[in-house]
């Protein structure tokens, strides 16, 4: 310990002395031990003198260095508050500034220069001074009492410090956490609209090309659709890496998706589609809404991509009163391509969409025994996780 600097601590006390407080505590020290103490002396008819007042001054504005230099600063104070005492000054205000230099030393782990001190400085006084018994112990007990009332200030401002600390971690972890799921959602929205969109393209320029002799008039609409798909598929990824500038620096310029745009996503599905709606349409949560429109693009770019040209697609929507059910099947009428032995992206995606909200999603070959494959996803409208996901 001795061959350490006079600033250094343990490492577990190293936080504690980032923050320094400024010099007020030590000013305000050193204006109330003058006047504290003036004023008892004033009770005892006895005088301080400009050096007793010049001490408690000096050791009041010492404080200023005591997070720098925590034990040559309580040293310093101790020097200050000894010489007062020897120079036979009237009993006063003298142990505030002592005080708070020690919690400083105790909070910087050098317990102990604070217990070797005071009892060094004690022994200083009683020999010097020629104190009777009575005043060794009542001297005795002052400064063992204010040890003990240093030592537990000491421990609970330890306590405060360390609690407020643990809160800004915590809360510097919470947005690390939501950054990341920021930009895992952030990662499965681009999915999703590349996925689908270029899906689509990839389609069309296949019947264009194939179209291209024989019908142009054919071809040069598998071309508009092209465009159509690649401008749309531009504006949602705009859309989507708005999400990465602060609040108003870019306003979105394409409308946020969700069931009110499902008629353009199932006319420009490429593929024959037909729209159930189950119940009174309502206003859904953002983060429901939002979910149910991805769940249902990505399961028509699956169909397109797994059901073979032939295929038809049905979506329905059923409004029930606590959960949004989506239902997406192919109908098994085209030359169908093996299904991926296991989930891929575009299903697991969809899953943890669903899951994030507390649904589920489940998929496998349709009931009604036709070959085909169905999507279905349960979204609940009033939970907790559909709360948080909206805010």
């Amino acid at each position: 310990m001795s061959g350490s600097s006079p600033d250094a601590g343990p490492a577990s006390t190293s936080e504690r002395a980032t923050s320094r407080p400024g010099p007020g505590l030590a000013v305000l020290t050193a204006l109330g031990q003058p006047v504290g103490t003036a004023v008892i002396a004033g009770w005892q008819h006895t005088g301080v003198g400009f050096i007793g007042y010049a001490l408690l001054v000096f050791s009041g504005l010492a404080l200023a260095d005591r997070h720098r230099s925590p034990r040559r600063n309580f040293l310093i104070v101790v020097a200050a508050t000894l010489a007062y005492h020897l120079l036979d000054r009237p009993v006063g205000v003298t142990l505030p500034a002592p005080m708070i230099a020690a919690a400083a030393v105790i909070a910087a782990g050098h317990r102990w220069l604070v217990v070797t001190t005071a009892a060094g400085a004690y022994a200083g006084w009683v020999v010097v001074s020629d104190a009777t018994a009575r005043q060794a112990l009542v001297a005795l007990a002052l400064v063992v009492g204010a040890v003990l009332v240093t030592e537990v200030g000491a421990l609970i401002a330890g306590r405060i410090h360390d609690a407020a600390a643990e809160r800004r971690r915590l809360s510097e972890e919470r947005q690390r956490r939501r950054a990341s799921e920021q930009r895992l959602l952030i990662a499965a929205e681009l999915h999703d609209v590349l996925g689908h969109h270029l899906s689509l393209i990839n389609v069309r320029a296949g019947v264009g090309l194939h179209l291209m002799d024989r019908d142009p008039e054919q071809a040069r609409a598998a071309l508009d659709a092209i465009a159509q798909s690649s401008a749309e598929a531009l504006r949602e990824v705009q859309t989507v890496l708005n999400t990465l500038y602060p609040t108003g620096e870019a306003a979105p310029r394409a409308p946020t998706p969700g069931l009110k745009r499902l008629a353009e996503l199932t006319e420009a599905a490429a593929l024959p589609t037909r729209t159930v709606v189950d119940g009174p349409a309502r206003p859904l949560p953002a983060a429901v809404d939002r979910a149910a429109y991805r769940i249902v693009q990505e399961a028509l770019t699956n169909i397109r991509r797994h059901a073979g040209p032939g295929a038809a697609a049905s979506v329905t929507i059923r409004y029930q009163p606590e959960a949004l059910v989506v239902e997406i099947d192919d109908d098994g009428g085209g030359v169908r391509h093996p299904r991926p032995t296991r989930a891929g992206n575009g299903i697991t995606g969809m899953r943890e969409r669903a899951a994030a909200l507390g649904g589920e999603l489940t998929t496998g070959p349709a009931p009604d025994g036709s070959g085909g494959w169905r999507v279905r996803a349960v979204l609940p409208l009033g939970g907790d996780q559909t709360r948080e996901a909206t805010s």
